[in-house]
């Protein structure tokens, strides 16, 4: 089981190292598999029905029934994954639900339809004068109904894995597996890296703003910090109005000071994109951040919503470490626990660190030490 697990962590690190390939990846995965289900599928109806009719020998066509659905599953998986992906990036970030659904389902319908007619000419024109000599000419009726046979089956399949993207989408990219498994049904203890990550100043910008533009300015700002996350390995645990709470793995945010590197990355991107906000709202956002490690428990909580929550005292410190960033005109603060368990944190000469001494910070019994991280 634990390997299992490792192999979980795994694909999370791969796909914040590369989405693009693991969103193919996943969608070539499933789809071999939906459409050599579907050639084993014809093959035993077939097999059945040459119990009964004169047909050709169903066991010598078997492994050409398999490469085909090999070779369709790798067709479909390049071609739905190239077009999900650059699709919700970069044309269905504004648009609204049932809008993206639509576009996809016609999409869908134009991509099956030219592979079918693809497939069609192809075994017309050379697989069946290739293998299949004496196999007779199939009439239009027969082409027809097979047409419906895969857009029916395929639609079917299509629903299956937008359910596998939505669940990536709601716990992020190798919690599925864990999930069915039952990984978290009980409580677990892990190690992680926490975040919070807090708008400056928000009361200030909302009365300038107005309460539609000032949800449109956090909108916006809560969509850029999303598409830095993969880069950083970065695991979005919950927002809450115009915070975001994220988390990495010990490892995964340790190691080269990912979990720093993915803060400074932030707030370049918000000066990448000075322009767009100051034309449209006159406002460049900012964020404030403190970060901290430790021991947690993972629980799969709910029955009406049901989410994974993460208990202990940890989140509590990082939460109370970020609200003292105003304090002392800070923003990213860290606790020295944590800037400890980095590689010699002093010898990098990319950061400036300072300690801000030991702080008492609010509901903690004992003070704790908090440095201060700068470019």
């Amino acid at each position: 089981m634990s390997k299992v697990f490792d192999i979980s962590g795994s694909a999370k690190h791969f796909a914040g190292r590369h989405p693009l390939i693991n969103f193919i990846f996943i969608q070539i995965t499933f789809w071999i598999t939906a459409e050599v289900l579907l050639a084993l599928l014809f093959h035993f109806m077939l097999s059945a029905f040459s119990q009964i009719f004169t047909m050709n020998d169903q066991k010598a066509l078997f492994m050409n029934r398999i490469f085909f659905g090999v070779l369709l599953g790798i067709i479909y998986g390049i071609t739905f994954g190239i077009m999900d992906y650059f699709f919700e990036r970069h044309y269905f970030r504004r648009l609204s639900l049932g809008i993206s659904l639509l576009i996809k389902t016609i999409t869908s319908f134009i991509v099956f339809l030219t592979l079918y007619i693809l497939i069609k000419f192809m075994f017309e024109n050379y697989l069946r004068p290739m293998y299949y000599v004496n196999a007779p000419v199939f009439n239009q009726e027969f082409w027809k109904y097979l047409f419906y046979m895969f857009i029916l089956y395929n639609y079917v399949m299509i629903l299956i894995i937008n359910f596998i993207n939505q669940v990536n989408k709601k716990y992020g990219p190798g919690v599925l597996l864990p999930l069915l498994l039952g990984k978290y049904r009980k409580p677990r203890v892990e190690e992680k890296i926490f975040m919070f990550m807090d708008l400056k100043s928000s009361t200030t910008i909302a009365e300038k703003l107005g309460h539609l533009k000032y949800s449109s300015f956090i909108s916006d700002s809560l969509m850029d910090i999303n598409l830095i996350m993969p880069k950083y390995n970065a695991e979005i645990y919950q927002y809450v109005g115009d915070e975001i709470v994220i988390t990495w793995s010990l490892k995964s945010g340790l190691s080269n000071r990912t979990c720093l590197k993915f803060f400074f990355a932030c707030e370049e991107e918000f000066k990448k994109r000075s322009e767009y906000y100051l034309e449209k709202y006159g406002i460049i956002p900012e964020f404030k951040a403190g970060l901290h490690m430790g021991k947690i428990t993972t629980v799969e909580i709910g029955e009406i919503k049901r989410d994974l929550a993460y208990h202990g005292d940890t989140i509590n410190t990082t939460a109370r470490i970020q609200s003292v960033c105003n304090d002392y005109k800070k923003h990213l603060l860290i606790s020295k626990f944590m800037f400890d368990n980095f590689d010699d944190p002093v010898k990098n000469k990319n950061y400036r660190s300072e300690s801000l001494g030991m702080i008492q910070l609010k509901g903690k019994l004992n003070p704790i030490e908090i440095i201060s991280i700068e470019l």
